[in-house]
């Protein structure tokens, strides 16, 4: 339901009760008062006339199913406020005998009570629809919130996790480069040891050599 609609629906409802019932007050007047009442109330229906545009406006620019439930309305709006204008012009006719007169002003009584009873229900409908928004704002909001902590402890979760892993990966850099220096220790080592080997393998083999030499000098 438009908001828009809602607030000149409000201000023709109060409007209307309000010429309802200066209607009944200047059927029960004469002379200058009579005149004056039914001039403010003719300057109501020009007003009224200018809520109904605006509604009818509001509405046709909304969707289609929205817009044909409040032209429904509108046009009950429409009704009431020819009968509006009848009835001034009804009062403004002429003289009215006295027994016409309280006719009229039981009449009158009696559509201003309908119009107040009227407005004072779609005024409560229009308070119940406010209320179940603000209730379904708060909802949002709070569910808003809700949604907000979680993202930030999600996001927390997430800092924590990223330290945890820069912190794992500098490790991993300092073990990886403990076993490169651990790598080439153990190559030069392996290197010293096969070295050490072909000096003890050259020694050995000179030893034999000079043993054979000598033992062959001896017997000989």
């Amino acid at each position: 339901m438009s908001e828009v609609f809602e607030g000149y629906e409000r201000q023709y409802c109060e409007l209307s009760a309000n010429l309802s019932r200066k209607c009944t007050a200047a059927g029960a007047l004469d002379g200058e008062q009579k005149k004056q009442k039914l001039s403010e109330v003719k300057t109501g229906l020009e007003d009224a006339e200018s809520l109904i545009r605006k509604m009818d406006l509001e509405a046709r620019s909304l969707q289609p199913n929205v817009k044909a439930v409040l032209l429904a309305k509108l046009r009950e709006y429409k009704s009431d406020l020819n009968n509006l204008k009848s009835e001034v012009k009804r009062i403004a006719s002429g003289n009215l005998n006295p027994a016409a007169r309280d006719q009229l002003l039981e009449s009158g009584m009696a559509d201003a009570l309908m119009a107040s009873a009227d407005q004072r229900s779609r005024l409560m409908m229009s308070t119940d629809r406010l209320n179940q928004s603000s209730d379904r704002i708060k909802e949002s909001r709070r569910t808003m919130l809700e949604t907000e902590e979680l993202g930030v402890s999600i996001l927390q979760d997430l800092h924590q996790q990223r330290q945890s892993l820069l912190h794992a990966h500098n490790t991993l850099h300092g073990v990886d480069d403990n076993i490169g220096k651990s790598k080439k220790v153990l190559i030069a080592m392996t290197r010293r040891m096969n070295r050490n080997k072909w000096i003890i393998g050259a020694v050995i083999a000179v030893l034999i050599v000079a043993i054979v030499l000598i033992l062959y000098f001896k017997l000989k």
